[in-house]
């Protein structure tokens, strides 16, 4: 049996189980026995959610919505599955990412790409076309009604251009995908959280990222539920420190523009010493070589990330940037 977080009624988790425990988070809202599913996570992850959905005393059939923050495939490589799974559910996610629900064999080839054939293939299985008649692509402001409980989908770019957040009237809190960056459990302090900037190696805008978190900020929500990992609170202190490490590995990669060939490892080592810096200031406990552990692939993707945008940015002749 899974482990069924609770964290107030009518809002649950489900550990992924994806690469390690409490990385990436499903979560099940629930009102008058329907069903919105947020994130998916991979295929192998469908059980999970079936299992926790039995657990409620819910049948399949009462998942009204599977909802999609950004169809990265650590969130989205399970929807066509689980749209199957779900025969009354309707599939909503943002409109630059609706054709590659329903048709996900370019978005395989891309993570093909970088990850290899065969990786790519142990981490998220055949991907599944989901059905395109039970598409929902929505836009900023567009609302859900679950049972009477009203959510509205938040554009939240920055991580990625097509990313979504769901805000809960009823409760105030919002689903918030990765628009506000990482809080790794590993890294509590007396229950005391940290946070730590998302940055895609494709998509990555650091403008566009700040807009969101100051969106979100704005909107006072008492509790947001991140994608990796769980609940958090304290939402302005983490806020300020979020929009501060944006602005520092912003300023790194600036630093770093004219580093040639070497690049990509020098962002690597400053990310790290940017990292050991923020455990001195929020005293986190873990000893370096588990700090690597947890934080390693994270930080090789923000690394690859800073490196492709300041590709992305290079001057042309004349001055503009491309």
């Amino acid at each position: 049996m899974i482990e069924l977080l609770c964290y107030e009624p009518g809002i649950y988790a489900v550990d992924a189980g994806y690469l390690r425990p409490q990385l990436a988070a499903i979560y099940l809202l629930v009102e008058g026995g329907r069903v919105v599913v947020v994130d998916t996570a991979t295929n192998a992850c469908l059980p999970r959610v079936l299992d926790a959905l039995r657990s409620l005393g819910l049948p399949p059939t009462r998942v009204d919505y599977v909802f999609l923050t950004h169809v990265h495939l650590d969130h989205a490589g399970g929807a066509g599955a689980m749209m199957h799974a779900f025969p009354e559910a309707r599939l909503v996610v943002h409109p630059r990412g609706a054709r590659h629900m329903a048709d996900p064999a370019p978005l395989f080839a891309a993570v093909q790409a970088v990850y290899g054939a065969d990786a790519a293939e142990r981490l998220y299985g055949e991907l599944v076309p989901a059905p395109v008649e039970r598409i929902l692509a929505v836009g900023d402001g567009h609302t859900l009604d679950l049972g009477g409980r009203t959510l509205v989908c938040i554009d939240t770019p920055g991580h990625a251009r097509h990313h979504l957040s769901l805000l809960d009237t009823h409760s105030g809190g919002l689903f918030a995908g990765e628009a506000f960056g990482i809080s790794l459990r590993e890294l509590d302090v007396d229950g005391c959280a940290s946070i730590l900037p998302a940055i895609a190696p494709t998509q990555f805008d650091p403008a566009a990222m700040q807009a969101s978190v100051g969106r979100i900020l704005a909107l006072q929500p008492p509790a947001l539920y991140l994608a990796h990992f769980g609940r958090i609170r304290d939402v302005p202190r983490l806020g300020g420190d979020l929009l501060r490490q944006i602005e520092v590995q912003v300023a790194l990669a600036e630093r770093e523009r004219d580093s040639g060939p070497n690049r990509g490892a020098r962002l690597l080592a400053g990310l790290w010493e940017l990292v050991n810096a923020e455990a001195a200031r929020q005293g986190w406990r873990l000893a370096a070589d588990s700090l690597h552990a947890v934080l390693g692939e994270y930080l090789a993707l923000n690394a690859q990330a800073l490196d492709g945008w300041v590709a992305q940015t290079a001057p042309r002749p004349g001055g503009e940037a491309v």
